[in-house]
């Protein structure tokens, strides 16, 4: 058996991590962040919203149960790279195909292992997210340092044109249990077996979305059109939705002017809901701004309240930006939603149109089910607009 190769995780700030390398042989440069959810790894690997970020696990070791075919949120892994305390040196479920270790490597991902992730998230929390280089190649510590320090800021950067579709296409339902391309063209129907009557037909702006989120739509009575971010609102009015979605995304929300200027023009047609990167969206398109959180929310236990209910649901999030409460107040919208960590916005709803969005995931995927009801909400307000009760 050969023995580990080194790995080195380099901060903008000097700090210098070093480990064992799995996944490819590669350097990398990103934004250094960390995720809190104890399982669910491969849906965070794979989740767009990672696009240009190296992840840390808190949860102590990863990969034991492996990977699989059906749990994927994107046709492959988005993140940048992947750091952990411990790869399980056992893979060992009756679902899995392969290894993080294999997973990664295929896709040309590096990963460090062996890293203090305590120490490591600790320095994140108090300094803030920061530029990283990880190298799994012999690399001198001076070159990893610089390399951190000369990415990009995630602020001003625009991730969305990296990683949306490219046409509009309708989501197969069924697209993971036979493991062919969800990818149909535009007006060809298929009802999936176990999913009920579709009713309203919803064009899903795809800025980063996981496939879980198209999953929940069509389970909760939509037909789902993809459509691109570059789409534009006279593209979307031609194909003649009874509902629009904003979908998640990475990157700085306020990098994204050709996106706020559709919603713009969409928001007084169409009923709409927006998840994550979809909720920035809306902000901005009712004229109000969204800022850097310092470390961001990642992970699958954080609070929120509901202003309007007294609610408290535990929620999945991952977001590095927030809504200004300031911004949006003045703007026809209601705040309804808080994080109890640190009272940002999780929530508006405007205060004349059928328009709601939510900072989290409902989708979850992984992490709770507790905000799972948004999407029969979403319904019936379409519902209710079809009426001609709103």
């Amino acid at each position: 058996m050969s023995s580990p190769k080194p790995a080195v995780l380099a901060l903008e700030d000097g700090s210098i991590f070093r480990g064992r390398a799995f996944g490819a042989a590669a350097t990398v440069s990103g934004e250094c962040v960390f995720n809190t959810s104890m399982t669910g790894y491969q849906e965070i690997l794979t989740d767009p919203s990672y696009f240009g970020q190296i992840v840390t696990m808190t949860a102590v070791q990863i990969g034991n149960y492996g990977v699989n075919d059906e749990d994927n949120e994107a046709t492959a892994p988005r993140c940048t790279g992947f750091v952990v305390r411990e790869l399980s040196p056992v893979v060992s479920n009756w679902r899995s195909k392969t290894s993080v270790d294999a997973y990664l490597t295929r896709y040309g991902i590096p990963g460090i292992s062996e890293v203090d992730t305590r120490a490591l998230t600790k320095k994140l929390r108090v300094d803030g997210a920061m530029k990283c280089c990880l190298s799994t190649l012999p690399i001198s510590d001076a070159d990893a340092i610089a390399k951190a320090k000369g990415w990009r800021d995630m602020e001003g950067s625009d991730y969305v044109k990296d990683v949306t579709v490219k046409a509009p296409f309708l989501w197969r339902a069924d697209d993971l249990a036979n493991h062919n391309t969800p990818y149909l063209p535009v007006g060809t129907t298929m009802n999936a077996p176990s999913a009920p009557a579709k009713k309203f037909r919803v064009a899903a702006f795809d800025y980063g979305a996981k496939y879980s989120i198209f999953r929940k739509l069509v389970n909760h009575g939509f037909e789902v059109q993809v459509f691109p971010a570059t789409a534009t609102a006279e593209q979307v009015r031609e194909h003649k939705p009874d509902a629009v979605f904003l979908s998640n995304g990475p990157g700085d929300p306020a990098a994204l002017p050709y996106i706020h200027k559709t919603v713009t023009g969409l928001l007084p047609e169409f009923p709409m809901f927006g998840i994550c990167l979809g909720h920035q969206m809306l902000t901005h398109a009712l004229g109000g701004s969204t800022y850097k959180l310092k470390f961001g929310h990642r992970g699958g236990n954080q609070p929120v309240k509901n202003l309007e209910t007294g609610k408290v649901s535990i929620t999945a999030q991952n977001h590095g930006f927030a809504t200004d409460a300031k911004s949006i107040e003045a703007r026809g919208a209601k705040i309804t939603e808080i994080n109890l960590n640190d009272n940002t916005v999780e929530g508006l709803r405007h205060a004349t149109l059928p328009v709601f969005s939510v900072q989290y995931h409902p989708e979850a995927a992984p992490g709770p089910n507790d905000a799972d009801p948004l999407f029969t909400d979403f319904y019936k307000l379409v519902e209710a607009r079809k009426a001609g009760k709103i």
